[in-house]
């Protein structure tokens, strides 16, 4: 038995409303789902409200967002069991929600100008169970109106490239990677560093490592190499660190298809990281 703790849903970018996501993992008979939507705390409160579903257990996440400004990059760490009251968590999300707002709608302004059928009002039905209007919900529209045959495929990246930068692309600023280690540490959460090879991370994972800042790495995640999978195991051996797996489920938006249990964490690891959010949160989930 095993479960996947990466998915996505309606709560940020997902294409699948999250009641409909534990079934998915049932039929494959995975016995835990983590429910990780980015900067927000929607899909972790569905999990605490509803531990196990269509057999399965939901587990409380949130996909955290950060910057490591030394290196340019993004940075995704999975926090497991967070506590929802805390104060740091529920700011660092109203935050992202607001700036990625602001970013969107500057974005949609510019597409309706280089698109007169395009209208942000239809965007902005893809950000009602969210309340937060991402990329992919525009893209969403523009497929409606054919203007392109996908999500992720060439008008994405002419529109919201990063490398040669998209002409309609507007980031959010996000905060310092080790403050939103901080708040994940304030809320309680198991901290496991998410798919190091997506935004090649790993020299700022190896500084984390050492400094014992993390609990875990995603080791096995549909977009790591084999090198840099190969490097992770060793430093989980080597430090005694979590080991997850996880599909990055995003249902229709994504520009390869990762279905749920496309990589899955191990019961024991999943026991491990339960029993060290016990002791973080003083013996209570």
């Amino acid at each position: 038995m095993a479960g996947d703790l990466h998915t996505h849903s309606t709560c940020s970018d997902g294409s699948v409303p999250i009641h409909r996501l534990p079934l998915m993992a049932a039929r494959l008979g995975l016995s835990a789902l983590a429910l990780s939507d980015h900067d927000t705390t929607l899909s972790a409160q569905y999990a605490y409200d509803h531990p196990v579903q269509d057999g399965v257990r939901l587990i409380p996440a949130a996909e955290l967002t950060g910057y490591d400004f030394e290196r340019s990059h993004r940075v995704h760490l999975l926090t497991f069991w967070p506590d929802l009251d805390c104060p740091a968590l529920r700011r660092h999300c109203d935050i992202m929600r607001q700036r990625r707002n602001e970013c969107a709608l500057q974005s949609c302004r510019e597409i309706e100008a280089l698109y007169p059928q395009f209208r942000t009002e239809q965007a902005l039905e893809y950000a009602q169970d969210s309340g937060v209007l991402f990329k992919s919900g525009i893209m969403q529209v523009l497929q409606q109106l054919g203007l392109c045959d996908g999500i992720y495929t060439g008008l994405y990246h002419e529109l919201f490239g990063w490398e040669p930068r998209g002409k309609c692309l507007h980031s959010p600023t996000y905060p310092p990677v080790r403050e939103v280690l901080a708040t994940a540490k304030a809320a309680g959460a198991v901290v496991v560093f998410a798919h190091p090879t997506v935004y090649k991370s790993m020299p700022l994972l190896r500084e984390l490592v050492t400094e014992g800042a993390i609990d875990g790495i995603e080791v096995h995640h549909p977009r790591n190499s084999p090198e840099d999978m190969a490097e992770c195991a060793e430093l989980c051996k080597k430090h005694d660190l979590i080991v997850t797996g996880g599909s990055d489920f995003h249902g229709a938006n994504h520009g390869k298809p990762h279905p749920v249990g496309a990589c899955v964490t191990d019961d024991d690891q999943i026991a491990r990281i339960e029993a060290l959010a016990r002791k973080r949160r003083g013996g209570a989930l």
